[in-house]
């Protein structure tokens, strides 16, 4: 087996902590020469503990509904079971040629399959590239041809996508497997081409700077770019996961998240570092999110930390949650867009407690901010603080130098030299890369504000930003502002232009279950934000749209606002 030693630098859990400057002050990286994802969140485990469980699955969907039993779980994987499919696929695709760095397409939903091809991918020393099962041909094809792919295991519900996309770009693969759908032409049935083949294939032994992962951005301007990660990549996750979790990472803990397993939040803020730790996790498959399902499954499971993003809790409050026994749940992880105090507050009263902590990163380089309210206090408005082992700060939007001081306003960065979470490079984008990095520095593009005490504050894209009478406005700020308003599901906001101020906030509003839009409550509204905001933030035109255009990540894509105004290049 691929060297497996024990990290201990990592084990937050085994530790009693009075504040959040002493764990930053005794951290510090410890990264061996030779790494392998899969062999220390699988091969290790299935020796040392085979009969634990690794991943319990649920699948409500036509496909999983034959193989229920009556407890509502289709299956339980222990480690052994886990790491011995992981063997058989991993030796189908090295029967089919695929090796050290070639690429493995993972177009799967939250099944056991998806962490499983992650997985039997880092065994042969090869890369998987993440893909949501939201895209159609175009998102499938582009990100398949330019990762240049060998192989790709989809699920039945978006094989039609690939089988387009196989033909519109050109995409060449040695093996498509097909799980829970009839396979054509080339194509496999998954659980076919696995029965037929050995258990046994160990990982390989990679070096930590090996690549493991080639997952793409949302593309909210622009084509997706390729962001190419090594194997090092997890134990850069790993303190600020712990530290969001409350390092609820021991004897007991349980894991779930609502979101796709198809992108770097879900992946690696929560399913592979539970994994890491040798923790199980809920692979539940029932379709578009359920509040009501939500609150089912974290009450049956007794799930004690659970990623939700801020619109599923919004979702989830519009229900009655007191029906249900969710006195387990001990943290919850949430990001990717703004939270807003009073999701918060609902949250902390209905899950006896539990804070919801907000994490802050990207596809580039993430969870490095981070919320821990039992070391740290939290601040209203704020994304917590540099997590352990990782260095931000503020710098100038256009020279990238650290001249900005606390308070103001400029463009969050990561310290990318000797951080292992930052990524490589961009995938054949040398160009986009060098603009990514600079002195020294990792540049997210996103706009904050950090406080004399550390504390961040996210405002907008550095794109997103709305400049009106010369004041600079986020986006984000109004729209956590109007989702606090009972009438209000969700919302998003654009900078539209305005013959006086240059440019106006404009909102698109989707309004909570019973609601109707009209005059009266767009004055509402305005009204609402103007009370609670700055005079010049308040939007001066509110529209009621039926959804808003949101990424495979859950991020609104405000260009597509744009573009339905008019307003895009």
């Amino acid at each position: 087996m691929a060297t497996t030693e024990r990290l201990d630098g990592y084990r937050f859990h085994d530790h009693d902590w009075d504040s959040f400057a002493e764990l930053r002050d005794w951290f510090e990286w410890e990264v061996p020469d030779q790494f392998n994802m899969a062999a220390y969140v699988c091969d290790r485990w299935a020796e040392e503990r085979p009969g634990d469980p690794a991943l319990f699955v649920e699948d409500h969907t036509a496909a999983g509904e034959a193989r229920e039993d009556e407890s509502g779980a289709t299956r339980t994987y222990t480690f052994a079971e886990f790491e011995a499919e992981a063997s058989r696929l991993a030796n189908h695709l090295a029967a089919h040629d695929v090796g050290r760095g070639d690429r493995v397409g993972v177009n799967l939903p939250q099944k056991p399959e998806t962490a499983i091809a992650h997985v039997a991918a880092w065994k042969l020393g090869a890369v998987s590239v993440p893909l949501s099962t939201l895209f159609g041909p175009d998102g499938v094809g582009y990100r398949l041809a330019d990762a240049d792919a060998d192989a790709c295991i989809v699920d039945g519900s978006n094989a039609e996508a690939l089988r387009r996309a196989r033909e519109d770009y050109d995409v060449g693969l040695a093996s498509v497997l097909v799980v829970d759908g009839a396979p054509e032409g080339d194509e496999r049935a998954y659980a076919d081409a696995v029965a037929e083949q050995d258990t046994g294939y160990e990982a390989v032994e990679t070096d930590a700077e090996d690549d493991a992962l080639l997952i793409y951005t949302s593309g909210t301007t622009g084509d997706p770019k390729g962001v190419r990660h090594v194997h090092r990549m997890l134990l850069g996750h790993l303190p600020g996961v712990q530290t969001n979790a409350n390092f609820g990472f021991g004897e007991g803990s349980r894991f779930w998240t609502p979101a796709e397993w198809a992108w770097i939040a879900s992946l690696f803020d929560l399913v592979f570092p539970a994994l890491y730790y040798g923790r199980p996790v809920l692979a539940y498959h029932g379709g578009e999110f359920d509040p009501e399902a939500a609150f089912d499954l974290l009450d049956r499971y007794d799930i004690t930390m659970t990623f939700i993003p801020p619109t599923a809790l919004r979702f989830m409050m519009q229900v009655d949650g007191e029906r249900y026994d969710v006195a387990t749940v001990e943290a919850i992880g949430s990001g990717g867009e703004s939270l807003g105090e009073s999701v918060a507050e609902w949250a902390e009263e209905t899950f006896s407690g539990a804070l919801v902590h907000e994490g802050y990163g990207q596809t580039e380089a993430n969870v490095t901010v981070v919320e821990n309210g039992e070391l740290a206090e939290k601040r209203q408005g704020s994304m917590g603080l540099a997590a352990p082992g990782h260095e931000v700060t503020i710098v100038d939007p256009e020279t990238a130098e650290e001249t900005v001081d606390p308070g103001e306003v400029g463009e969050i960065a990561v310290r990318y030299e000797g951080d292992p979470v930052c990524f490589i490079e961009y995938w054949n984008e040398p160009e986009k890369t060098d603009a990514k990095v600079r002195d020294g520095w990792l540049l997210t593009e996103d706009l904050g504000r950090m406080d004399e005490n550390g504390y961040f504050y996210f405002e907008s894209r550095k794109d997103d930003v709305i400049i009106s009478s010369g004041y600079r406005i986020g986006p984000e700020e109004i729209e956590e502002s109007l989702a606090s308003h009972e009438a209000v599901a969700d919302a998003a906001v654009i900078g539209v232009p305005h013959d006086e101020r240059g440019e106006v906030p404009k909102a698109f509003v989707v309004l909570a279950v019973d609601q109707q839009p009209g005059d009266g409550l767009r004055e509402a509204l305005m009204a609402h934000v103007k009370d609670r905001l700055a005079k010049y933030e308040y939007p001066r035109e509110v529209g009621f749209v039926d959804e808003l255009p949101r990424t495979s990540t859950g991020k609104v894509r405000r260009q597509r606002l744009r573009e339905r105004e008019g307003l895009a290049d």
